[in-house]
């Protein structure tokens, strides 16, 4: 049994928190402090605090730890075996990378060296790739540069979201970290051909330019929180797909609706306004006007 510190935050992190929880000793979660949330805006624990809590786990919750000496000596106090880290969201300075007998290992939502960063669930979809997978690599200094353990690949159909490949991909890490732990495989050097970087996503990122073609922007609503504006409202798009048609980017073509984009156009299938029910578009148009002809911005 190892002396494990888990360091994680998002949903995706999870699963393997609660395998390594039943395998090993985890003698303590790192994870982002709580963020105000919701509607009331009131301090929310992030998915991999709210579990640590649940099996009663100790949880710390620095804002920072590149440059706290502190951190880093409470660190290396915990004696590990292991840290094993999944989308904690702070990079780990060499204090503490070097502190664990057998260093820190990475469950990575890709193929390495493809979509390094911070966003490869998304990025994949984005890029229209045919597969994504899991990697589990021994970090160093540098963004997802290290030498990989293990790996395991799964398609993206072409109908994918990110939601979906996420949910592919978390099982994966989860086995794959436990294997890693139990072989101590070899790690071998990534590939130095084929590196792209998935950056951190923004609000911004899902805003729709419907000058885009169709085929980019049925991705990114695939991969993304998407919307657009129209008037005072601002629509998040839930799903829609490319359809044929053609016309300055925006143009409303008929009550489907189906939009124009700089190549192609766009079918709206499910849209929500801003503090109502998601809803299908062909029910929300019924009492709400996007009239034929409207160039949307």
């Amino acid at each position: 049994m190892l002396r494990i510190a888990f360091m994680g935050s998002p949903d995706f992190a999870v699963p393997a928190l609660r395998a390594l929880h039943a395998a090993h000793q985890v003698v303590a979660v790192y994870c982002q402090p709580p963020r105000p949330a919701g509607r009331g805006q009131r301090e929310t624990p992030c998915p991999v605090h709210r579990a640590a809590l649940e099996l009663g786990l100790e949880v710390r919750t620095p804002a920072r730890v590149k440059r706290d000496a502190a951190e880093h000596a409470a660190f290396a106090a915990l004696g590990l075996d292991v840290a094993v880290v999944a989308a904690y969201g702070l990079i780990l300075p060499p204090a503490m990378l070097d502190a664990p007998r057998r260093g820190c290992l990475n469950i990575h939502a890709s193929l390495l060296p493809r979509h390094r960063g911070a966003s490869p669930i998304q990025a994949a979809i984005l890029a229209g790739d045919a597969e994504s997978g899991v990697t589990i690599m021994r970090m160093e200094e540098g963004l997802d540069t290290g030498p990989m353990l293990l790996r395991e690949a799964v398609p993206i159909t072409p109908r994918m979201t990110a939601s979906a490949l996420h949910d592919a991909l978390a099982p994966i890490g989860e086995r794959l970290i436990l294997r890693a732990l139990a072989e101590d495989p070899p790690a071998i050097p990534q590939p130095t051909d084929g590196v792209t970087y998935a950056p951190k996503i923004s609000r911004e990122d899902g805003r729709i330019d419907w000058g885009q073609d169709a085929i980019a922007l049925d991705r990114r609503i695939r991969a993304l929180p998407c919307f657009f504006t129209h008037g005072a409202e601002t629509m998040r798009v839930l799903e829609a797909e490319p359809a044929d048609g053609s016309g300055p980017p925006g143009l409303v073509l008929d009550g489907t609706p189906r939009i124009a984009c700089g190549s192609g156009a766009l079918r709206l299938l499910r849209l929500q306004r801003a503090g109502r029910a998601a809803m299908a578009a062909g029910d929300l148009l019924r009492g709400y006007a996007l009239p034929p002809g409207e160039i949307l911005p």
